[in-house]
């Protein structure tokens, strides 16, 4: 099966060709660590999340390094932490727990490595030191700084020609700059910065720009030259522009990633959902409200990748109701004699249309079309490469799965004896029901009925008399 990826710097979908099949890397720009993330942060977790299970099928686990940096020294988090009046070291040691845990519960896998900015200084120092003697960057007033003029084809990714970005400048440039796009590699430390930010170079203690903070990292986990890079589109420019340029001109040799990805905007009522804007919903919001986490992730998978998806409460309803169908057909599937956690690929039309739907270009919206029309062994698989339908189907319903991932961070220990006992409490229930039901007692029948609806449990009676349950 054909890889066929839309690369932002072509233009166009390109075939995926692999620098060394044995050993595909894939870079993705990660978290800066200064506020919990938000679902347009997660959404670009989960889109690399699936891209890097579909790179495991095709190539196999062992053959691909996913590396997801952490961003943890930057003016965000200084500002964050001084508002909070907490070390630095602190915000961000809590802010990533709080990452982990959130996209855990979104069924996001951890990358193979996961750098800190922070351990990795050095590398970033010895990259600007040799762009300093290539002519590409200069020093002025404390600050390093990349000269944009020094490379030719700066602009090739996001479109947007050197000669606009200088003329549409602001007319006050600092005056340590030398052309209004150059932009920082190192910045001097300023007084009252707290001391964990700041680090030794041989321009003077500082700490780095955000930009060579991914060309270090990943030249320095996956070489100079490697196959796929990841990010939001907000990225493109200038992070990812300023990448390639401080990257290609530091090893001239390299031409940094063969394929440039970016996944759209999350939008709310059109707009893009970020931090500034204060439009944002984070993660944990919505687990704290009893959305489940497979929920979210099947939501932000709904349109296309490369495109704006606006999140409304409409499109979580949705993603309920399909997961709901789709672990209903898994359900009855398991009763009736089949395996629930069949892991085999099925060999079928089906399956085959649904792989060439993912491969072209993770064509989200069309793989979900062929679902529903899958059978329960395609159905399982069909998930596994979308990190959906995983679970136990009867532990979907009844709710003691996954969904009880937020109070296993808290307290794993009492959280598993309150799931417990809520499961016991509500067989003794509906044994109360049969009973009364056996003694033609339906006012208490009815009554206990009822009271179960009251905590969101729907009993699902049979013809033949049993009775199931399971959660709204």
């Amino acid at each position: 099966m054909t890889l066929k990826l839309y690369n932002t710097l072509s233009r166009k979908k390109d075939e995926f060709t692999p620098i060394d099949a044995k050993n595909i890397r894939m870079y993705v720009c990660g978290p800066t660590v200064y506020d919990r993330p938000h679902l347009g942060n997660a959404r670009s977790v989960v889109v690399y999340d699936v891209l890097y299970r579909l790179l495991c099928h095709l190539y196999g686990k062992d053959h691909v390094t996913y590396v997801r940096n952490i961003t943890d020294v930057d003016d965000k988090i200084n500002a964050a932490a001084k508002a909070n009046g907490e070390p630095i070291s602190a915000l961000t040691q809590r802010i990533e727990g709080f990452f982990h845990e959130d996209m855990a519960a979104l069924n996001c896998l951890l990358p193979n490595k996961e750098p800190h900015a922070t351990a990795h200084i050095p590398q970033m120092v010895a990259m600007i030191e040799k762009l300093i003697a290539g002519g590409h960057a200069y020093v002025a007033e404390g600050h390093v700084l990349f000269s944009v003029s020094s490379y030719k084809n700066y602009g090739a990714l996001s479109g947007r020609k050197l000669d606009d970005l200088i003329a549409g400048a602001r007319v006050e440039v600092e005056s340590y700059k030398r052309e209004a796009g150059d932009f920082v590699l190192w910045k001097p430390a300023e007084a009252g910065d707290d001391p964990s930010s700041v680090f030794p170079s041989p321009w003077g203690a500082g700490r780095p720009g955000w930009h060579i903070e991914c060309s270090a990292m990943s030249s320095q986990y996956l070489g100079d030259h490697f196959d796929i890079h990841g990010g939001g589109a907000d990225l493109m420019f200038p992070h990812h522009e300023n990448e390639i340029a401080q990257s290609c001109c530091a090893t001239p040799h390299s031409q940094f990633a063969n394929l440039w990805v970016h996944n759209g905007f999350l939008t709310v009522n059109g707009e893009k959902m970020s931090k500034s804007l204060g439009n944002f919903t984070t993660v944990k919001d919505l687990l704290d409200k009893g959305v489940k986490g497979e929920v979210i992730r099947l939501a932000l998978l709904s349109a296309q990748y490369s495109k704006p998806l606006d999140w409304n409460d409409k499109l979580v309803e949705d993603a309920k109701k399909t997961l709901d169908k789709w672990y209903q057909i898994l359900r009855r599937h398991s009763r009736e004699g089949g395996n629930p956690q069949e892991t085999g690929m099925p060999d079928s039309i089906g399956m085959t249309a649904y792989l060439g739907a993912i491969c072209d270009d993770m064509n989200f919206p069309k793989a979900f079309s062929l679902m529903h029309s899958a059978s329960p062994e395609e159905l399982r698989m069909m998930g596994a490469v979308l990190g959906i339908l995983q679970q136990n189907p009867e532990d979907w319903f009844k709710g003691f799965g996954a969904d009880y991932s937020r109070e296993l961070r808290a307290d794993i220990k009492n959280a598993i004896d309150e799931v417990n006992s809520k499961q016991a409490e509500i067989i003794s229930l509906i044994d109360a029901r049969i009973a009364a039901k056996k003694s033609k007692n339906w006012a208490e029948a009815d009554r206990i009925r009822k009271e179960l609806l009251e905590q969101g449990i729907i009993l699902e009676d049979k013809p033949d008399g049993t009775t199931d349950w399971r959660r709204a």
